[in-house]
């Protein structure tokens, strides 16, 4: 086994791990600083993906918690996904800001269009807010995307930053 290889699954983790916490970071920033919501009500609507709306604010800190995790969980999936994707195609570690910005578009869509909406959540399609829509497309390609790609091609035989 290289060392790439042995490496791999350390840097997927945390590229994931850093991708969680921009995003949940700026989830819970921007509806907090544009909403007032709490960040626990953030928490709870991860968690009504799996446990329903009702049961997730009804549960208090457990559920919080377990948005959370899920949150995380997710996260790492999504690097998982990433860097399966770039041990197999070689144009992904060629150009890794290409795509980490295509991976990011398409967890957008998936996430909004195919993963919400089969969920327990509730919510179906887009909010009517352009400025959250944008935004959302921004965190999932910066955010998102891009630590993962990065840390992936860390692993993969990036150079010193990790994406050429």
């Amino acid at each position: 086994m290289t060392v790439a290889a042995r490496s791999l699954p350390l840097w997927t983790l945390a590229g994931g791990l850093i991708a969680a916490t921009l995003d949940i970071g700026y989830a819970i920033s921007y509806w907090g600083l544009t909403k007032g919501v709490a960040a626990t009500r953030v928490l709870h609507s991860v968690a009504s993906g799996l446990i329903g709306r009702e049961a997730a604010l009804a549960g208090g800190a457990g559920t919080a918690a377990l948005g959370l995790f899920l949150h995380y969980f997710i996260a790492v999936l999504m690097a998982v996904a990433y860097a399966i994707g770039a041990s197999r195609l070689a144009w992904m570690r060629r150009r890794p800001w290409l795509a980490a910005t295509l991976y990011g578009l398409w967890l957008f869509v998936a996430m909004n269009f195919i993963v919400v909406p089969l969920s327990r959540a509730g919510m179906k399609g887009l909010p009517p807010d352009p400025v959250w829509i944008a935004l959302s497309i921004a965190v999932h390609v910066v955010f998102v995307a891009w630590p993962i790609a990065w840390a992936v091609n860390r692993a993969l035989g990036g150079n010193r930053t990790g994406l050429r």
